[in-house]
C-alpha cells in the first residue's frame, strides 16, 4: 500500500478524497469490495436490509464504512441512499451494484411474486441505483464511474435459477445501453463474476467437499474469491479504465471446461 492507495504492478489504484457506494457491501463479495475501497483511500457507504453490528461493519485504511438501512428494490430508498451519500461526503464517485442473488428453486416451481423479487433485486434495483447516481455525476464536472456485478449466469443457461439468470443477462444489456445514454460523463461496466467462494457459497455447494469439486472444474484451478472481483472493480472505477464502457469484464478463472471433454475423456 502506497499513500493510501493500492500497489498493482507497479502503479497505483488511489482512490483518496473519492466517494464510493457499494450495495450489499457488508457482506461476501460486496464486503470484499468495500475493504478494497477502503484500503485504496475511499470513503464509502453501503446499504442492506439488516444493519450489521458496528464491530462487523467493513473497514480498512484506517476508514470504517457508512451503513444505511434500504431496500433498493424499492426506487425512493435504493435513490435515497445515493443522495444522503452525497449530501454526507459531497459527492459520489462510484457505485457499485452489488446486491443481489437467489435461492435455487426450478422454474416450474417459482411463484409469481418469488419471480418478480429475484428480477426486482438482480436487475431493477442497479437501474434504481444508476438512475439515482448518475443524476449526481453529470451535475459534476469529473462525471463518475457505475460498476455493475453480474454474473456468468448470465450467459450461460442457469438452471435451477432461471429468473435470477435471465435478471442478471439483462444487467449486461443495461451495462452496454447506458453506457452509451450517459456517456461521455459517466463510464458503465458490468464485471461478470463466476464461482465465488463465500460462506453462501459453502452452503450453495455442500460444505468444503462440494467447493474442493466446483473449483476442480474450473480452469485456473480455484474458485474465485472477493478480492478478485473486487480487483475488477477497483480497476474499473479507476482512470486505468478511463476508455472501458459498456464493457463486460469476465472474472470467472477461464470459466468452465466443455462437458464434452469430460465425455470423451471419461472423467
Amino acid at each position: 500500500m502506497t499513500g493510501g492507495g493500492i500497489d498493482f504492478a507497479g502503479g497505483v489504484i488511489d482512490f483518496t478524497g473519492k466517494v464510493v457506494v457499494v450495495t450489499g457491501g457488508a457482506r461476501g463479495v460486496g464486503r470484499g469490495i468495500t475493504e478494497a475501497f477502503l484500503a485504496a483511500g475511499a470513503e464509502v457507504t453501503i446499504c442492506g436490509r439488516n444493519e450489521p453490528g458496528r464491530d462487523e461493519l467493513p473497514a480498512a485504511g484506517g476508514r470504517r464504512a457508512v451503513f444505511l438501512p434500504a431496500d433498493v428494490r424499492d426506487a425512493e430508498q435504493a435513490a435515497s441512499v445515493l443522495t444522503t451519500t452525497a449530501q454526507r461526503f459531497g459527492r459520489v464517485d462510484v457505485l457499485v451494484n452489488n446486491a443481489g442473488g437467489s435461492p435455487a428453486v426450478p422454474a416450474a416451481d417459482a411463484s409469481p411474486r418469488f419471480v418478480a423479487q429475484v428480477v426486482a433485486l438482480n436487475l431493477l434495483a442497479p437501474m434504481y441505483c444508476a438512475q439515482a447516481a448518475n443524476a449526481l455525476m453529470q451535475a459534476t464536472a469529473e462525471g463518475g464511474s457505475i460498476v455493475n456485478i453480474g454474473s456468468v449466469s448470465g450467459l450461460r443457461p442457469s438452471p435451477g435459477t432461471a429468473a435470477y439468470g435471465a435478471a442478471k443477462a439483462g444487467l449486461v444489456n443495461l451495462t452496454r445501453t447506458l453506457a452509451v445514454e450517459w456517456a461521455p460523463k459517466v463510464r458503465v461496466n458490468c464485471v461478470v463474476a463466476g464461482m465465488i467462494a463465500t460462506e453462501a457459497a459453502e452452503d450453495h455447494y455442500g460444505g468444503a467437499a462440494g467447493l474442493a469439486a466446483v473449483a476442480a472444474t474450473v480452469p485456473l484451478g480455484r474458485m474465485g474469491t472477493p478480492e478478485d472481483v473486487a480487483g475488477a472493480c477497483l480497476f474499473l472505477a479507476s482512470p486505468l479504465a478511463s476508455y472501458v464502457s459498456g464493457g463486460a469484464l469476465e472474472v470467472h478463472g477461464g470459466g468452465e471446461s466443455p462437458a464434452f471433454l469430460a465425455a470423451i475423456s471419461g472423467a
